[in-house]
């Protein structure tokens, strides 16, 4: 004889069957959809913490070729309130991927300027070697050359000073809008858990 009981366990409904004295469970039958989304390494858990808010679970993580991670998603086809948590979602991208911009901004522009005037300081300073080497017989052309050497030298210097002070003024300049994003994402991730948890209610 079969005995038949109900339980209900994170929602799911397991059915129980007696059969004298083995008891088996029968799970309903879930189905998933599934995504991936490549990351940087550094962004590797914040992206997690943000997709887990809208109902996605992690299943594995992959690196890719250049610094970064590929997150393994999935996530219950029947979730409830999906429409809400998936225009929550594109929301939240949105912020991720501005706040990304804004942090990549910060030494974007001191890092081409540092690059171009570092190529300028080292023509000089090769410069200075080149006519000092092949005119070694020739005291203008080597005080000429050492003069040059020496300016190349310090050129290379105060292009490290000047990007140092390029960031810092663009990182002050950015600071504040970076915040408001991280506010707003923090904000967007809030409402997300908030309709998951009334699934759990």
């Amino acid at each position: 004889m079969i005995h038949v009981s109900h339980e209900k366990v994170n929602g799911k409904i397991l059915v129980e069957k007696h059969h004298g004295g083995i008891t088996m469970k029968e799970k309903d039958f879930v189905t998933y959809e599934y995504r991936t989304k490549t990351v940087s390494t550094a962004n590797q858990f914040k992206a997690m913490d943000m997709y887990e808010s809208f109902g996605w679970e992690v299943t594995a993580t992959t690196p890719t070729a250049i610094d970064g991670i590929t997150l393994s998603l999935k996530r219950d086809r029947k979730q409830r309130h999906k429409q809400e948590l998936t225009k929550l979602e594109q929301q939240a991208e949105n912020l991720f991927d501005t706040i990304n911009s804004l942090q990549s901004a910060k030494t974007r522009g001191a890092s081409i300027f540092a690059f171009i005037f570092g190529i300028f300081s080292t023509l000089v300073l090769g410069g200075g070697m080149s006519l000092v080497l092949l005119n070694s017989n020739n005291l203008p052309s080597v005080i000429g050359g050492s003069v040059l050497g020496i300016a190349g030298f310090a050129l290379c210097g105060i292009n490290y000073l000047i990007y140092k002070n390029a960031v810092a003024k663009k990182t002050k300049q950015l600071l504040p809008i970076i915040d408001e994003n991280e506010e707003k994402l923090a904000s967007v991730l809030e409402k997300g858990n908030d309709l998951l948890s009334r699934d759990i209610i």
